[in-house]
């Protein structure tokens, strides 16, 4: 969105500006149109409270307004200033940066602004798969991942690709913003012994994954041995009490 004054205006990007957690984003913004912005003022702030960002005033950097969540991580770009570039670039992206910024510029007589978004993303930790044990005649498998910026997808799927339903899901927030999630399956021996957790971003459009296969003879099963075992007891207690007859038989 951009307001117009009689001078010039503020032009930003149109749609969001994505950034990953721990990367740089550069925030474009500049003026039409074309002038110098060297001697103008140059604040960029959080839309939501204005709360300076990054202040560029009497042909310097201003710091004393400056929100301490962004100290030492903001530059004004100005390689291009002479032509009315302002960008702001912003390091070591942090969960608390996404959200809406204004780009205001004001000269001697006017001023004008914009405003832009910045979107984070994060990706986390490489999904850790563990085997809890046997449940409803299968093997329970957990999956757990933390540290993912925004609230992730997770899944199971087997050998092929195909979708397998989870046994359960749980997803919890972290100090930060970030998010943790849990995701269970119970294998059988008909299922697939073979599968792969996937935890995605959807703003990212990328994914981690990783892979458990569970041997055969880990599956509870009926012990072919059960039924003799279950049969000998019954054929000892027969023959010792036939014996004992025939030597009660031979005493007589």
């Amino acid at each position: 969105m951009t307001h117009f004054t009689a001078q010039f205006t503020v032009q930003g990007p149109d749609q969001p500006v994505p950034a990953s957690l721990g990367g740089v984003a550069d925030l474009s913004c500049h003026l039409s149109p074309s002038m110098s912005a060297e001697n103008m003022e140059v604040r960029w702030l959080r839309s939501q409270d204005s709360s300076v960002v990054h202040l560029y005033r009497d042909g310097q950097d201003q710091y004393a307004e400056q929100m301490p969540e962004y100290q030492g991580r903001t530059e004004l770009l100005k390689d291009e200033i002479t032509v009315g570039r302002v960008s702001l670039r912003i390091r070591d992206i942090q969960p608390p940066d996404h959200g809406q910024y204004t780009c205001l510029v004001q000269s001697s007589v006017s001023y004008a602004e914009a405003l832009l978004e910045l979107q984070v993303a994060g990706l986390g930790s490489v999904p850790a798969i563990s085997v809890e044990g046997h449940q409803d005649g299968g093997i329970q498998v957990l999956c757990r991942s933390a540290g993912w910026h925004l609230q992730p997808e997770a899944e199971w799927r087997d050998h092929q690709g195909k979708l397998l339903p989870s046994a359960s899901e749980k997803m919890s927030q972290e100090a930060g913003g970030l998010f943790q999630t849990e995701i269970a399956i119970v294998l059988t021996e008909e299922s697939s012994q073979k599968v792969s957790c996937l935890i995605r971003n959807p703003r990212l459009d990328q994914e981690k994954e990783s892979t458990i296969s569970i041997a055969e003879l880990f599956f509870p099963k009926d012990n072919p041995w059960m039924v003799p075992m279950g049969v000998i007891p019954t054929l000892l207690v027969g023959f010792i009490a036939l014996f004992s007859y025939g030597i009660w038989r031979q005493n007589r």
